[in-house]
């Protein structure tokens, strides 16, 4: 018996060791969030800390608007955008939404890639455009959405140019009724406005939440970020949406982020990576370009991110890069429904934000140009390569400067 027993201690011995040795040759995810011993966060990618230098990416020519297919353009233009970005020192772009055709889709991945070492963070709306609105709380609804997101990570999950996935952009605002709302019988029953909201709230961070449950199943490779207009609702997402990796934040502060990073770690202490930002390249109040203003803005911003990297003591040590809102001006935003209309680069502003002091004092003090938020114009009347001439705005230059040499300093611009 005391034979017997001791074959077996051996035995069991032996397992533990060929398992140990089996964990430790199994490699770790190409992507992945590090929390370091001080409780910041790092991402990490081939084993080496990986800082989200990026763009939001989605090249439409002058005369065409969001229904266009880019990705199937037989001039390519992420060859020519490509080159301008490494350039530049970008190395990430993110999509909102895959295209229809996935072999353009890994075409525009492997490309940018193997040609300019870009990686692509792929992103899926959540079905918040849909038609009158986005219906989370029906289970048909739900399932049909899965769906489309978990093709869409089988469809691209070994590309080896993937960076992460986002999920939904500002979807959380619909919680709030502001934009595209949706309600149930049960939410319609409930007569305070607030316990309404929070519970669209828990339905919807909930579906993200079993969403992203389901990703790591299939793609363990991979972070999934949840994509979050402002902090806004996210004590909710604490209780409902765990097992997201990072949040992905939409902000437009101004030339700061403010208390951003100190308290989405007291909200929801996650990585961050600030997935849409920027400012506009246009004066709404003098009616002209002001390509200092934008510059300024731009490099105030990243200096903030900087200081919020991991290891940085003056900040929260969350932060793990941003991808600026946008790459190319799109002629066709102010008015997507006119056709002419996307033939011209309409100055009229869109919405109003005070935090974008400098010409805030514009009529009705509508100062956001959503056409003029390129960090490369377009040409109207110059092609290059089959495309409108991409010409870097100043923002291009001292980006490019500041990612060399975070040390130096864009001068103020003064207030014309």
């Amino acid at each position: 018996m005391k034979k017997f027993c001791f074959v077996l201690i051996i035995l069991f011995i032996f397992a533990t060791i060929a398992m140990i040795i089996n964990m430790a040759k199994r490699p770790k995810p190409k992507v992945f969030i590090k929390t370091l011993k001080n409780g910041h966060y790092q991402l990490i990618v081939s084993n080496k800390p990986y800082l989200v230098k990026g763009v939001c990416y989605n090249p439409i020519p002058i005369g065409q608007n969001c229904e266009y297919d880019w990705w199937s353009d037989p001039d390519k233009p992420w060859l020519v955008d490509g080159k301008l970005m490494k350039d530049m020192g970008i190395n990430t772009v993110r999509i909102y939404q895959a295209g229809d055709k996935p072999e353009k889709v890994r075409e525009l991945i492997k490309d940018l890639y193997e040609k300019f070492a870009i990686r692509t963070i792929l992103g899926h709306w959540i079905g918040f455009w849909e038609y009158p609105c986005p219906l989370y709380g029906e289970k048909d609804f739900q399932e049909r959405i899965k769906k489309e997101v978990l093709d869409m990570v089988n469809l691209y999950k070994d590309e080896p140019g993937l960076l992460c996935w986002i999920l939904g952009n500002e979807n959380n605002y619909s919680c709030l009724g502001h934009i595209n709302p949706w309600s149930t019988d049960e939410i319609d029953n409930q007569p305070d406005p607030q316990k309404q909201k929070n519970m669209r709230a828990e339905i919807y961070y909930s579906f993200i939440n079993d969403l992203a449950k389901e990703i790591h199943k299939i793609d363990p490779s991979h972070p999934v970020a949840l994509g979050n207009g402002e902090l806004i609702m996210l004590d909710v997402a604490k209780q409902f949406a765990a097992d997201v990796d990072l949040i992905a934040c939409i902000i437009y502060r101004g030339k700061t982020f403010g208390n951003l990073f100190k308290s989405l770690k007291a909200t929801f202490d996650k990585p961050l990576l600030i997935s849409e930002f920027g400012a506009d390249a246009y004066d709404a109040f003098n009616k002209k370009e002001y390509q200092e203003m934008q510059a300024f803005f731009l490099e105030s911003q990243w200096r903030q991110i900087y200081e919020n990297l991991a290891n940085n003591k003056k900040g929260a040590g969350n932060c793990i890069g941003a991808t600026i809102f946008e790459w190319t001006d799109e002629w066709w935003k102010h008015n997507p429904g006119d056709a002419e209309s996307w033939k011209a680069h309409d100055t009229e502003s869109s919405w109003s934000n005070g935090s974008y002091y400098f010409d805030i004092q514009a009529p009705k003090n509508m100062n956001m140009n959503e056409e003029w938020f390129g960090i490369v114009a377009l040409s109207p009347d110059e092609k290059e390569f089959g495309l409108n001439k991409r010409i870097p705005r100043m923002v291009y230059y001292v980006l490019r400067d500041f990612w060399k040499n975070p040390n130096s300093k864009f001068q103020t611009p003064k207030l014309k």
